[in-house]
C-alpha cells in the first residue's frame, strides 16, 4: 500500500507539523503588510533550507518577496519538475491573533479542530507540503523535481506573483494548490478535490451627470445616481446560469450632497464566468451600456483579472490517480467545483494538469470560524505526499 507508508512517516513526525502550523499562524502576515508577509517567508524559507532545499527569492518594491523552494529529485533536473502553489498572504489584520487565537478545542460534534488567523487558507495547506516532501524522502526519495511557490499577494488577486507562477507552471509536468478542499465531510461535496474553478473579473461603472443647486438650479442638473440607478438593473440581468456566468453590482457610491445634483455615480461589478470563451460576451454587454439622458455618459473600467480553471483532461487524470491512492487510506475523494478563484487559474488556463482543492480540510475561511480538522491533516497530508511520488 503506498500511501500508506508515507502516513506512518507523517504520523512519526506529527509534533512538528503541529509546532511548525502554529509557529506559523503565530505570525500574523495580512498581505497589504508586506513586513509582516517576508516574517513568514522568512520562517517557512529556513525550515525549507534545513530540509535541503535551494532557494531562489524574488525582492518586490511594491510587496513582499515571492519566494520558489527547490528540492532536487533523483533525476537531478533532467524531468520537468512538479510545482506545488502556496500562498502566505491572509485576509486578516495585524492585531487578529489577540482576539482570534491558536486553539485546539472539540467543535459540537466531538471532532477536534485547530483554530486561528491564515490556518486554513492556507497555512496548513504550506505545511502540509514541507512534511509530505519529507516523507516521500524518506521513502525512496523524490523522482522530478519538485518546486514549492510562496505567493504573497494571492489574496489581492496575485498581481506581483502571477507571472513567476506562469514561469514555472510552463515548465511543470503538473501544478498542485494547496487551497483548501471543498466543503467538509459529511456534505455532498465531501471535502473534494477541485477540478474547476470559476475565472473572476471586476469592473466598474462610472456614470458622469451634469451637477446642479438643487433648489437653485435643479433643472440644469442631470443626475448621475439617477442614470446609475436605470443602469443597475440591466447590469443584474446579465448573468446567464445555465453557462455558469454570474454577474453582480457589489458596492455602489455616488454624489456629494443631498442638495447637489449629483455630477459622479459608480459601481463595482463581480463577474464569474465558467469558460473562458464567454469573457468576451460579458465585457461586450457591459460596454454597451447607455445612459438615458444623453447629456450623461457611461465609462467601464476593468477586466477579467484570473482566468476560469476549466475541468480539462490532464486535470482529470490527476484526480482519478489521487482517487485512487486516497482509497488506500481509506478517503472516498471526490471532485467538485467553485466559484472562487486560486494562483491554479493561471496554470490551468496555461493548458498545465492542475489539481486544487490539496491542503487542510476545515471551515470558515476569511471568517471568524476559520479552523481545520486535526484527525484529517495528516491522511490528507500523507495523500497529498502519494500524489508527489506518483507523478
Amino acid at each position: 500500500m503506498r500511501a500508506k507508508r508515507y502516513l506512518q512517516s507523517i504520523e512519526k513526525n506529527e509534533q512538528r507539523l503541529l509546532q511548525r502550523l502554529q509557529e506559523l499562524v503565530a505570525v500574523e502576515s495580512p498581505s497589504e503588510d508586506a513586513a509582516a508577509v517576508n516574517r513568514a517567508m522568512d520562517l517557512v524559507t529556513a525550515w525549507g533550507v534545513a530540509a535541503g532545499a535551494s532557494v531562489t527569492r524574488h525582492p518586490q518594491a511594491a510587496s513582499a518577496d515571492v519566494t520558489e523552494l527547490w528540492f532536487h529529485g533523483s533525476t537531478g533536473d533532467s524531468d520537468k519538475p512538479l510545482l506545488l502553489l502556496g500562498h502566505l498572504d491572509t485576509v486578516w489584520p495585524m492585531g487578529t491573533l489577540a482576539a482570534m487565537p491558536w486553539c485546539e478545542a472539540p467543535d459540537d460534534q466531538g471532532r477536534a479542530r485547530i483554530c486561528g488567523p491564515g490556518v486554513l487558507d492556507m497555512k496548513a495547506g504550506v505545511v502540509m507540503a514541507l512534511e509530505a516532501i519529507a516523507a516521500v524522502r524518506e521513502n525512496g526519495g523524490l523522482g522530478r523535481p519538485v518546486v514549492l511557490l510562496l505567493n504573497p499577494d494571492e489574496e489581492v488577486g496575485s498581481p506581483i506573483s502571477r507571472p513567476h507562477t506562469e514561469r514555472l507552471a510552463r515548465e511543470a509536468e503538473a501544478v498542485f494548490v494547496l487551497e483548501p478542499p471543498q466543503g467538509l465531510p459529511g456534505t455532498p461535496d465531501d471535502a473534494a478535490y477541485k477540478t474547476a474553478r470559476k475565472g473572476i473579473g471586476n469592473y466598474r461603472v462610472q456614470v458622469t451627470g451634469v451637477a446642479s443647486h438643487s433648489g437653485v438650479d435643479f433643472t440644469r442638473g442631470h443626475s448621475a445616481v439617477l442614470e446609475l440607478a436605470r443602469l443597475l438593473p440591466r447590469i443584474a440581468a446579465l448573468p446567464n446560469l445555465e453557462r455558469g456566468t454570474t454577474v453582480k453590482p457589489g458596492v455602489i457610491g455616488g454624489g456629494t450632497r443631498s442638495n447637489v445634483v449629483a455630477a459622479e455615480a459608480w459601481a463595482e461589478v463581480d463577474v464569474r464566468i465558467a469558460r473562458a470563451e464567454d469573457a468576451a460576451g460579458v465585457e461586450a454587454a457591459l460596454q454597451a451600456l447607455r445612459c438615458e439622458d444623453p447629456a450623461c455618459t457611461v465609462t467601464v473600467t476593468g477586466g477579467i483579472n484570473r482566468p476560469p480553471m476549466e475541468r480539462k483532461q490532464g486535470t482529470v487524470l490527476l484526480f482519478q490517480r489521487a482517487r485512487r491512492l486516497a482509497a488506500e487510506l481509506g478517503i472516498d475523494l471526490k471532485e467538485a467545483s467553485t466559484g472562487g478563484g486560486s494562483d491554479g487559474n493561471f496554470t490551468a488556463a496555461l493548458g498545465v494538469p492542475t489539481l486544487d482543492g490539496m491542503g487542510a480540510v476545515g471551515e470558515g475561511a476569511h471568517a471568524k470560524r476559520e479552523s481545520i480538522l486535526r484527525d484529517e491533516l495528516l491522511p490528507r497530508t500523507a495523500l497529498l505526499a502519494a500524489m508527489i511520488a506518483n507523478t
